[in-house]
């Protein structure tokens, strides 16, 4: 496993005072590794989990030929361009069973959707497209409504015996779970839960309950957290407040180096912050300290907390260890100890390096070959100031015009601590690096929430 300096000397014009934000994804790329266990689930318990093994589809989708509407089934040789065709009606095929009999030319089969082709049969008219003379003895096709092979179903159009119908490091989204249930496959093998324990610092939080006091806080980034973490499907290690006191500090980077793969802290990683936070993660780790070209957001720690035993506090029940984390820790590589993510204290900060970096980071480490988000092109609606040299995430809400295109325009004012502009907003406008102003109708990108947030 590489160190933070050898990952650092890996990144050509690696500067922890000013790195832009496509190098914090590089060096978390190779920071952090995919969990190696595996457990097999019934599909109602896969939800949101990532697929560990290749699932090989044992049958054909579909298994026959079949029709795709209620209609007729005949034999398209026998249309005629500029013509109408007239058929007998000899039989009904029905979903769920072959039809037996035998169809010449000059006949049709009245079918169901889902039902199997009858043999010889290539090709479906919807019943719309009919019309009786003799209350369904015969029906009457119109000329040109239809083409050979037209509303027929292959077999193994959708999946073939033996092919691959998931592969590994896919997430098991609703429509994976009724991919798999298609197979007739009760189960699937993912990689287990990923573990994530993390805690607000600085004695300026106030947990809900508590008094106000003049100076501080209600935490907001300890739920925000909570929620983006559970969005995710990892299981959530809550270690509440934490005061900016070495001793309660090295026991909760202690307690969350145990019983979990991944910490995340908010506050404390600023330079020249009167608190502990990064002497201890200094001395618990491997850490480095960035001061990263983008807005909001700019500081931010990043390394590994070893994984030592730990030995709980009397009374101190918020970072006691019960047996079963112990177990927990067992089921993990002793040696690797516990990626950290330092997030800045500011609420809008946290969700966006959260968004930005964090997230696809834990993807990864979850498994998932589909780790970095989406960006769509929106036409910008207002115009935007904006200095190269950075990254801006601008809080913004995407829009439908009227000719169809995606616009965005920002939600106001776009300050660090304006939680209520993340409530409005439905995705970031992402200025890149070495992107200047943006003028109204120039196109941006939009990192869309889609359930994130």
């Amino acid at each position: 496993m590489k160190t933070i300096a050898q990952i650092a000397a890996e990144l050509q014009g690696y500067d922890p005072q000013a790195l832009s934000a496509a190098d914090v994804n590089a060096f978390l790329d190779r920071l952090v590794e995919p969990v190696t266990q595996t457990e097999e689930l019934p599909l109602f318990q896969a939800l949101g989990r990532v697929v560990a093994r290749d699932v090989v589809s044992p049958i054909s989708v579909p298994p026959h030929d079949n029709s795709a509407m209620d209609g007729y089934a005949l034999a398209g040789a026998q249309l005629v361009e500029g013509q109408p065709l007239t058929l007998r009606v000899v039989g009904t095929a029905l979903a769920g069973k072959a039809w037996a009999g035998s169809v010449a030319v000059g006949e049709c089969v009245k079918i169901m959707t889902g039902a199997i082709m009858p043999a010889g049969l290539d090709t479906v008219v919807p019943q719309e497209f009919t019309s009786s003379p003799d209350a369904g003895q015969h029906i009457t096709i119109a000329a040109d409504v239809l083409r050979v092979g037209d509303n027929r179903r292959f077999k193994g159009e959708d999946l073939m015996e033996g092919g691959v119908a998931l592969a590994r490091g896919e997430l098991l989204t609703p429509a994976a779970l009724g991919l798999v249930a298609s197979l007739g496959l009760p189960t699937v093998t993912v990689y287990r839960r990923l573990r994530v324990a993390y805690f607000s610092t600085g004695d300026e939080i106030l947990s809900l309950g508590e008094a106000p006091r003049e100076g501080a806080v209600y935490d907001s980034n300890r739920y925000t957290v909570f929620g983006l973490l559970t969005r995710l499907g990892v299981e959530v290690i809550d270690l509440g407040v934490v005061r900016d006191e070495p001793e309660l500090l090295e026991a909760a980077f202690r307690s969350a180096g145990q019983q979990a793969d991944a910490i995340i802290t908010s506050g404390g990683v600023s330079v020249g912050e009167a608190d502990h936070t990064r002497t201890m993660m200094k001395k618990l780790g491997d850490v480095a300290f960035w001061r990263i070209a983008m807005r909001p957001g700019r500081p931010m720690a990043v390394g590994r907390i070893a994984g030592a035993e730990f030995e709980a506090k009397t009374g101190s029940s918020a970072l006691s260890i019960s047996a079963d984390s112990y177990k927990n820790n067992s089921e993990r590589n002793p040696n690797t100890g516990a990626v950290l993510f330092g997030l800045p204290g500011n609420p809008v900060a946290v969700m966006v390096t959260f968004l930005a970096f964090v997230r696809p980071a834990l993807l990864r480490m979850m498994g998932s070959t589909r780790a970095a988000p989406p960006l769509l092109r929106a036409v910008c609606t207002e115009a935007l100031r904006k200095k190269p040299g950075r990254t801006e995430y601008q809080r913004g809400t995407v829009t439908t015009a009227p000719d169809g295109t995606l616009q965005v325009r920002t939600t106001g004012n776009q300050g660090s601590g304006v939680l209520s502009s993340m409530v409005q907003a439905n995705g970031l406008i992402v200025l890149h690096h070495g992107q200047g102003n943006v003028a109204v109708g120039d196109m941006v990108d939009v990192m869309v929430f889609d359930g994130a947030i």
